[in-house]
């Protein structure tokens, strides 16, 4: 395939969409527009609680060091994040297969009442929760890092966005496809892929070459929507 793909996403989850680029034939190009800033997470917030949510793969890793006992149960919002979790050493992991609200929505199906941490970072605060305490749910909040943006994409991104062959730009998040709109990059050379429609929304109508949305907010789907508009790009 030889497609060239932008990947805006965060380290360290940008190097497996990486690889997950790679094994579809196509060359990525690591651009991430947001980087992680930990801020620290106090191990007294965990006590007495019996379920923590993570909505990323990043507030996993924020967490590592602070021993929280790996018997507890962890919800994790997709594939990629329950992963990192088990990985990580905790042995009761559900794996959701949708956005933050779709975890909400399981997490009260289940009937646990709690306490429930969200870790996440700090532009994820209020939703989740106040969702699980609508429903009568115990549910916390903290903020162990935060996400800063990048100013530009990255030199080699940029060359390949004003090169003659097509090159897609994978957006994970409507914050990192706001930071590429910062910098008023040329994409008329350029197809956008997207995990979301919230992730679009900052470059909804930019690309030259069109636009697709995962069909499911995960990064199975996500992979899918590539080859798709792979196939279109490439023929």
């Amino acid at each position: 395939m030889n497609l060239a793909v932008i990947v805006t996403r965060t380290l360290p989850g940008a190097r497996d969409t990486a690889e997950a680029l790679r094994s579809l034939g196509c060359t990525p190009i690591l651009s991430p527009m947001l980087r992680i800033v930990e801020t620290g997470f106090d191990p007294g917030l965990a006590e007495g609680i019996a379920h923590i949510v993570f909505t990323s793969a990043n507030g996993v890793h924020a967490v590592a060091a602070a021993k929280v006992p790996s018997d507890v149960h962890v919800w994790c919002v997709g594939p990629s994040t329950a992963e990192a979790a088990r990985v990580g050493g905790y042995t009761h992991v559900i794996e959701g297969d949708g956005n933050a609200d779709d975890l909400a929505r399981l997490i009260v199906a289940s009937g646990i009442d709690g306490p429930l941490l969200h870790v996440a970072n700090e532009a994820a605060a209020g939703n989740l929760v106040a969702l699980l305490r609508a429903a009568g749910r115990d549910a916390r909040f903290c903020a162990p890092y935060r996400t800063e943006a990048e100013e530009s994409l990255s030199s080699e991104a940029l060359t390949a966005l004003l090169g003659a062959s097509p090159v897609i730009l994978l957006l994970h998040s409507a914050k990192a496809a706001g930071a590429v709109a910062a910098g008023s990059p040329d994409l008329s050379r350029a197809a956008t892929v997207a995990i979301s429609d919230a992730a679009l929304a900052p470059l909804k109508g930019a690309a030259g070459r069109g636009e697709w949305v995962a069909a499911r907010p995960n990064d199975t789907a996500l992979m899918l929507a590539v080859a798709s508009a792979a196939a279109t790009l490439v023929g």
